[in-house]
């Protein structure tokens, strides 16, 4: 098994092919070279690119209730915010407004002929994170509810991490982000006390002044709160370090360098199947760490949503084939969390920006597809995940050229459920053994 070593300003793995973050691009020189020939005969795509673009959802989910969260609309409630004259041209062009023509978004209206085929996704998992967004679409639902501490952490775990750090924890228990940060900065600054805290979902964050706790620092002593919290009583999803750079309550900045420390994956994803086979495998922004590394070949972190489109870019740039897994975080963690509607709506803008970059580089032998792990109304009550159906676009020039130009049609996906339909579409297309969870929609990417 590799092992994943997260150092300051780098990402190393230590395995043949996985790239360095000194340079901030990926390694492509030196993976699937004897496959390619295989990938040529053998699939209907030579290349699948996925893109999550974090907490994008589309409108809650059926089981919506269960998580009080009726009534969450990420995109919609972002597109009625910012009125009838707001557009994504790129992603309507694909059909992002014909998934919802039953119920129209303000201002994103369907198109008569779509690019892609198009849809939505609906998660089974008893949780709304993106782990268990991630995790279900490589084929391995969460459905064994992980540990969360909507009153803050147990006395016996706050003073382990306290005596191994030799710092003192404060707040321990659910706080914003940034609010956390404006609160207790000056008191970290003043005592160098650890800022611990929590949120709807299965996480433990610890937020660190960088001049006062190094980011060093900081990664080992989430590394090793990562050890204690895997198993019960704990069972913790993911434990996140949050640096930031301070200069008052009112000033700060959380920096690029995050780090998510998630658990392992509890039996094999669709990741490790298309690896086993062969197939190469890239991951984008926090893919690696949500995966801890397993079945990918290599992959590099992201400082925001336009350096991972840049790095994804490169990829396919690059001629390499098999599979990239890209994850875009800033519309979740910059504006989401912080129900910001207008950051998200430029956020929204910025990637359909990038998007209209990447599509002319596409061929027929690429499939794209554009989807997301969970939603985050950035309207809704307060400051957690939201469970709501998700996005599906499925694209590749190929679709478009075979239809014929006087009768223009629509590919409805439907409803997909669980999100591993999106996985094993993949192997599908790769001709890998299918896991346990999901069908393939592929045989729906015909004209």
């Amino acid at each position: 098994m590799f092992q994943v070593v997260i150092e300051r300003d780098k990402f190393v793995r230590s395995g043949p092919g996985f790239g360095s973050r000194r340079h901030a691009i990926l390694n492509l020189t030196n993976s699937g070279d004897d496959n390619e020939g295989k990938l040529n005969s053998m699939t209907k795509f030579n290349r699948v690119i996925t893109i999550v673009v974090d907490s994008l959802g589309i409108g809650q989910a059926a089981d919506s209730a269960q998580f009080n969260d009726v009534g969450a609309d990420t995109l919609g409630h972002i597109a009625a915010f910012m009125g009838a004259d707001w557009r994504l041209p790129h992603l309507q062009s694909l059909g992002i407004g014909n998934i919802r023509q039953d119920d129209e978004m303000v201002g994103l209206k369907p198109v008569v002929a779509p690019r892609a085929a198009f849809g939505r996704m609906a998660e089974i998992s008893a949780g709304k994170d993106s782990m268990d967004g991630h995790w279900e679409m490589m084929g391995l639902p969460v459905m064994e509810p992980l540990g969360y501490f909507p009153d803050g952490f147990p006395d016996a775990l706050i003073k382990q991490i306290a005596d191994f750090a030799d710092r003192p924890v404060i707040v321990n228990r659910p706080y914003s982000g940034t609010d956390v940060i404006h609160d207790y900065g000056d008191e970290q600054l003043r005592t160098g006390a650890l800022i611990v805290y929590t949120s709807g979902d299965s996480v433990l964050q610890i937020a660190a002044n960088v001049d006062v706790i190094p980011l060093a620092e900081l990664y080992r002593i989430c590394e090793y709160v990562r050890g204690l919290t895997v198993d019960a009583p704990y069972r913790i999803g993911r434990v996140i370090a949050r640096p930031y750079t301070y200069r008052s309550a009112d000033d700060f900045t959380r920096t690029s360098d995050r780090r998510d420390y998630t658990l392992k994956p509890t039996a094999p994803t669709d990741l490790d199947r298309i690896q086993a086979a062969g197939i190469p495998t890239y991951g984008v922004g926090k893919i690696n760490d949500i995966f801890s590394g397993q079945g990918l070949d290599d992959g590099v972190h992201t400082t925001s949503n336009h350096d991972g489109m840049v790095q994804t870019m490169r990829v396919v740039q690059s001629g390499r084939q098999g599979f990239i897994f890209t994850n875009l975080v800033d519309l979740d963690a910059m504006y989401g969390h912080r129900r910001n509607p207008a950051g998200a709506a430029q956020a929204l803008e910025e990637f359909d920006q990038d998007l209209g970059t990447l599509l002319p580089m596409l061929g027929d032998k690429d499939l794209l597809i554009i989807t997301a792990d969970h939603g985050n109304d950035p309207t809704f009550r307060g400051t957690d995940h939201t469970r709501e159906l998700v996005p599906l676009l499925a694209y590749s020039p190929s679709l478009v050229s075979a239809k014929p130009h006087d009768e223009p049609q629509q590919l409805e996906l439907g409803i997909r459920q669980p999100f591993s339909d999106l996985g094993v579409t993949i192997l599908d297309n790769f001709g890998v053994e299918n896991g346990t969870f999901g069908m393939s929609f592929l045989d729906k990417l015909e004209i």
